[in-house]
């Protein structure tokens, strides 16, 4: 089972709009939150990662969902423990309903507006921090991913550590969604590159080149980044790449 896949609605879920796109937040959602946080020590820096894990994740599935929009097509937002999706809506047409026909470089699109509506309001923070006064620095984080630093003006602490937390959110792990991982976004635009150039064979290449990043990054992730989250998260998705793998043979 992908955990990916929609959960079940609960009476616990938190369920509101924002213009006319529906939001469901499931409770496992606040509880990988508050997990995620955990080592930030205090009780305002945890709240602090649970609100920028939320604002971030909501902002970067409205991207996906506003890019629905833009070719008819509606959604809704569900942020659950695996983080955010925006599932496709049947559409009202005329008497009945229909789905409305995405093509791939329509696919590829609404793929990217996610990330990159977290970079753009990455800069929006990067903005209003330097407008408050603070020193931006630039720095990378292994050596490509731009991810500057941000100091904020004395007994702005609590900000600063705020500001930080919604850039290492919306600018890290925006880069890593656009990775060749299935089922992320950047797995969904190499999939959709993929087979228009080779219809007969693109699915597999991809899921195959899922594969091995999936597999890379969890090794990367345990041994530079000591994360046990990213090595078991992209680990699974090394395993869910490789038995859809499996699941392509004979059908080609």
């Amino acid at each position: 089972m992908s955990i990916f896949q929609v959960p079940p609605p609960t009476r616990f879920d938190l369920r509101f709009s924002i213009a006319g796109i529906p939001v469901r937040v499931h409770p496992l959602f606040w509880l990988i939150a508050i997990l995620f946080g955990s080592s930030a020590g205090s009780i305002v820096s945890i709240l602090s990662w649970v609100v920028a894990i939320f604002v971030s994740i909501l902002i970067h599935e409205l991207g996906h969902a506003f890019a629905m929009r833009r070719y008819g097509q509606g959604s809704q937002i569900i942020l659950h423990f695996a983080g955010g999706l925006t599932v496709p809506e049947s559409i009202a047409w005329g008497g009945g309903y229909a789905n409305i026909a995405i093509t791939a470089n329509q696919q590829i699109f609404i793929s990217l507006a996610g990330p990159f509506s977290g970079f753009l309001f990455a800069g929006l923070v990067l903005a209003v921090s330097a407008a408050l006064g603070g020193t931006i620095i630039p720095n990378y984080i292994f050596g490509f991913i731009p991810f500057p630093l941000v100091m904020l003006p004395t007994g702005w602490e609590i900000l600063g550590s705020f500001v930080i937390s919604l850039l290492w959110v919306n600018i890290f792990w925006g880069f890593i969604n656009l990775m060749p991982v299935n089922p992320l976004d950047g797995g969904n635009v190499t999939r959709n590159i993929l087979i228009q150039t080779d219809p007969m064979n693109g699915v597999r290449t991809s899921l195959w080149v899922s594969v091995a990043t999936a597999a890379l990054l969890a090794i990367g992730g345990l041994v530079l980044l000591r994360s046990t989250y990213m090595a078991f998260l992209f680990g699974l998705l090394a395993f869910q790449s490789y038995q859809a793998l499996q699941g392509t043979i004979g059908r080609y």
